[in-house]
């Protein structure tokens, strides 16, 4: 690592909200550029940094700066110019010219200690000598607090958000119990507190250490795999792994989490216990009860003439359900919950249609999805607006805050919601909260595909607890009697081996024997090939592709995982150019026409969206949201995405840790999601991704062909891998209880 010592000059570009900054120094003779996330520094203060040279294309050479140690200015001149640099509120450069020829030399010292002196000068009364005061302890405990964390390796983003949430009091706070940071903080983890935590001294065995950990595996749990909780014997010696303490200090320190009710346990059989986050233990209580108040407000004669209305359906459209469709239609109209499950060519949209047109003459029906791509495709196949969850929930800027709740609920005698096998279990809370009971609620989704991303398992637990009223289709509509991909989905499901040797289908295979090949063939055929076959015209083969022909992976790592695919794809369909401004995180190149995908929930990033009647605004950015970038201004390190729903993002430097590239997705990004084309390598990996519902979730991806690359022997694996990862969730015993106990 180099260092740089100099003065600063000035202040180019910063966000106060991330702390990216652009600097110009004084470094021996030379006026230098300094990037990166660093406290607010003003003229005449003088610094070491701590980073690289590094060459950027337009700004030419810079110094990207990944630490720095602050140096009080001691000359008088520098002293002036940094109070006059309009960092401390109230001081311009004209009082800062009269306080620092008032003191002199003793100038930061009375302002630290003794800034009630500030009144000896003309035009600095009380109220004004307070506002100098406040902002200068501000800004130096900030600084002091940032500093004072990178020394611990705390990432300087990550520094900074920890030393605006404390303000003053970080350092203070940190050494007293580094461990609460992740309570009081989003994006801090038990480890980043426990590197902090041993350099300060605190004992490994301490009470806070552990019970961070304890709770620090249960939110790790639930959101690497989904769990709403964990056995007592997993979770303690999971923990004490983790902590290398002896077991029994775990046990001692669940005892204490949960009498200060920060976890919570209910007794399984055999005097075992699972242990919950409250808030997890709580959703699944309540969306149960939600549930049943739902089923119970609505009379079985509600709808009279069901079974009538779908045979006019019949007539009109000239089509003809199966017993099975039939049945499940009038069901869901008669009933107040009612859950439509089956794989690809089913016809789970062409019995939504029906529901829609049935109810819709005189009743208020809202559909909607778990994505914007799925609402979007909703929208599509049934002709009607379909918006996103969190949308027709009016999401309203921070985790699980929705305008519409049990105050404010949904106007609405039907709500149909699509690919329900994504909502995880803190959504489908939040929309069970908007929802009046005697409005009916119809789940639609396919319960074979992989879960939702997010903890808990709605969808399967609701089929399995037999509570709530359900259709299971598992005929095949004739218009899907054709397709391949349907047909090859289905065997697949049933534990068979798809047919992989027809010619002049919709789904192909391509076999090779290496990972390298492999790699090679899904770029010929993403940028070439598939292109040429399709009869996409030469001049826009490379953004038909990049819009219509979706890459999925089963792992993240390896030759044929999505990190390496995307480097290759995006040379490949988006290569540099002068005309193409770009951006680089880390390793990471962000170019103009990229697309791309977030990866967290961003609570806080604001959307603006152009509609018929002027424009839109509102904040949240999903995970699993793709876009594309289309513009990208590095002078200001920023740049914008279009993702769907025509919603407008810019992102600034800081918030980019949360964009990665599209071109090639995993395939449980993919959920929710449909694609002209698929193409998957399927050439090996780890056995608890190479499975059967990843393989089906993957293949039913795509409208109009599949491509898999790679060896006819791993997709034999991955069908006869029926492994599924247990999660540990109870809303389906929850369903049960509620309604065999009303």
């Amino acid at each position: 690592m180099e260092k740089l010592e100099g003065g600063i000059l000035g202040t180019v570009f910063r966000n106060d909200e991330n702390g990216w900054t652009v600097l110009t120094v004084r470094s021996g003779r030379s006026e230098v550029t300094v990037v990166g996330t660093l406290p607010a520094l003003g003229p005449g203060e003088q610094a070491v940094f701590f980073g690289e040279w590094t060459e950027h294309k337009s700004y030419g050479r810079q110094f990207k700066c990944v630490s720095c140690e602050i140096q009080t200015p001691t000359t008088l001149l520098g002293i002036e110019r940094y109070l006059g640099s309009g960092v401390i509120k109230g001081i311009g450069p004209a009082t800062a010219t009269q306080i620092v020829r008032q003191f002199g030399e003793e100038t930061l010292t009375v302002l630290s200690e003794h800034p009630e002196r500030l009144t000896e000068i003309p035009g600095i009364g009380p109220k004004k000598m307070a506002l100098i005061a406040e902002s200068y302890r501000e800004h130096e405990a900030a600084r002091k607090g940032m500093i004072f964390l990178q020394s611990y390796g705390i990432p300087p983003t990550l520094a900074m958000q920890i030393a605006l949430f404390y303000g003053d009091r970080t350092q203070e706070v940190v050494r007293e119990d580094p461990y609460r940071l992740c309570d009081d903080l989003e994006g801090v983890g038990f480890r980043t507190a426990d590197r902090i935590g041993i350099a300060l001294g605190i004992a490994p065995t301490s009470d806070s250490r552990i019970r961070c950990a304890m709770k620090y595996v249960l939110r790790e749990a639930a959101a690497s795999a989904g769990h709403v909780y964990l056995p007592e014997d997993e979770l303690c010696g999971t923990a004490a792994s983790l902590l290398q303490v002896p077991r029994d200090l775990c046990t001692r320190a669940l005892t204490s989490l949960l009498l200060s009710s920060a976890l919570v346990a209910e007794e399984e059989e055999e005097s075992r216990r699972r242990v919950y986050l409250p808030y997890f233990w709580r959703a699944e209580r309540e969306v149960a009860l939600r549930i049943r108040e739902l089923m119970e407000a609505i009379r079985p004669d509600k709808f009279a003439g069901a079974v009538r209305a779908v045979s006019s359906f019949e007539k009109r459209r000239g089509i003809r359900f199966s017993e099975n469709q039939r049945k499940a239609i009038v069901r869901a109209l008669e009933t107040g919950v009612f859950v439509i499950t089956g794989g690809p060519g089913t016809g789970k949209t062409t019995i939504i249609n029906c529901i829609l047109e049935l109810l819709s003459e005189e009743n208020v029906v809202l559909l909607c999805a778990p994505t914007g791509r799925a609402a979007k495709r909703m929208t599509e196949a049934t002709g009607a607006e379909a918006k996103t969850i969190h949308r027709l929930l009016e999401f309203g800027g921070s985790e699980g805050t929705f305008a519409k709740n049990p105050d404010h609920p949904l106007d609405a005698d039907c709500i149909i919601a699509d690919e329900a096998s994504m909502i995880d279990l803190m959504l489908m809370r939040s929309l069970l909260r908007a929802i009046e009971p005697g409005t009916r609620l119809i789940l639609v989704g396919d319960a074979d595909q992989l879960p939702s991303v997010g903890a808990g398992n709605v969808l399967g637990d609701i089929l399995s607890s037999g509570a709530v009223p359900c259709a299971r289709l598992t005929d095949i509509y004739r218009q899907s009697e054709t397709s391949r991909i349907v047909m090859n989905a289905h065997l697949i499901n049933r534990g068979k081996m798809p047919l992989l040797n027809e010619k002049n289908t919709d789904f192909f295979f391509e076999r090779k024997a290496t990972f390298a090949d492999t790699a090679q063939s899904v770029l010929s055929l993403a940028i070439r090939r598939l292109p040429q076959y399709l009869g996409y015209p030469p001049e826009k083969a490379a953004n038909l592709s990049v819009r219509n022909i979706q890459v999925l992976a089963p792992a993240r790592k390896g030759e044929c995982g999505v990190n390496s695919l995307n480097i290759l794809l995006q040379e490949a369909l988006n290569p540099a150019s002068p005309a193409k401004p770009q951006l680089t995180r880390e390793e990471t190149i962000f170019r103009l026409g990229d697309k791309v995908i977030q990866t967290k929930n961003d609570y806080s990033l604001e959307w603006i969206r152009k509609t018929r009647y002027g424009y839109e605004d509102g904040v949240g950015v999903f995970n699993g949201d793709v876009g594309y970038i289309t513009s990208v201004d590095p002078e200001n390190n920023n740049l914008t995405v279009l993702f769907d729903e025509d919603r407008e993002v810019v992102y600034e430097a800081g918030a980019l840790s949360a964009l990665e590239p599209a071109y090639c997705l995993s395939v449980h990004k993919s959920q929710g999601s449909e694609f002209p084309v698929v193409i998957m390598p399927v050439i090996g990996g780890p056995p608890m991704l190479l499975t059967r519902n990843l393989l089906y979730t993957a293949m039913t991806r795509a409208r109009e062909l599949v491509v898999l690359v790679g060896s006819e022997d791993v997709i034999r694996r991955m069908v006869e891998n029926d492994h599924i990862a247990r999660r540990y969730t109870t809303l389906s015993l929850m369903l049960q209880e509620a309604v065999k106990n009303p």
